[in-house]
């Protein structure tokens, strides 16, 4: 019995210190472990989070808006008529132009610049004019406003047999068709072209050389 109960020696130190050394390891490899777990999920977060604030800004501020297009009004100038045998008329050899107010309005965060714009006119289907507009732009959520001014080709408009009954009315009803091509570019990451077109239709008032009335019609391509 005196042997059974001697106490067990107790392990060299030297056994006692490998057994420290792989607690302490063991001890730090789970820390580590951990902190490496909350730094990807704090990386995972924040990156979910800037997905959903990129997708945000895509369909809200980055979303690429119609530009507007509109006629303010048309002013005839250099109108000369003259009486003859088939009743007024313009001169012969005379000069006639015509002046469009038009404004493009941009909604968009980004300025849209457009490379060309032009606006033909025409007079029952047949073209009397046409002009070219130099390229330029439209700031972020800005309106600009350009006249555009058109000649009209005097030999074409006199041609048409339906003149005289509209000089006689006092009305000249035309055709007006204006197209602007562009492109919306936000922060060099977003780009869309655009192309906004115009089609009005109106009357001409020869007396106050105003317009009596107006229609238009837009579409836009995006």
């Amino acid at each position: 019995m005196g042997e059974r109960d001697q106490v067990r020696p107790l392990a060299p130190a030297s056994e006692r210190q490998i057994s420290d050394d792989e607690e302490a390891t063991s001890y730090f490899k789970g820390a580590s472990k951990k902190r490496c777990i909350k730094c990807c999920g704090f990386i995972s977060a924040l990156l979910l989070l800037q997905a959903v604030v990129v997708i945000v800004l895509i369909f809200t501020v980055f979303k690429v808006k119609d530009p507007v297009i509109r006629l303010n009004g048309v002013t005839i100038d250099k109108l000369e008529l003259v009486n003859g045998t088939n009743g007024t008329t313009p001169k012969p050899g005379s000069n006639m132009t015509l002046t469009a107010d038009v404004s493009v309005k941009n909604p968009n965060y980004a300025t849209f610049k457009y490379q060309n714009a032009s606006t033909s006119l025409f007079y029952h289907g047949m073209l009397v004019g046409e002009a070219h507009t130099l390229p330029g732009k439209s700031k972020a959520r800005r309106t600009l406003r350009m006249n555009v001014t058109v000649d009209f080709i005097m030999d074409k408009l006199l041609s048409s047999p339906m003149l005289k009954s509209d000089v006689g009315s006092g009305l000249l009803p035309m055709t007006t068709y204006t197209r602007v091509g562009g492109r919306v570019n936000m922060l060099n990451i977003f780009k869309k072209h655009v192309v906004v077109r115009m089609n009005c239709t109106v009357a001409a008032n020869i007396t106050s050389r105003t317009i009596q009335s107006q229609e238009c019609k837009r579409k836009v391509k995006l």
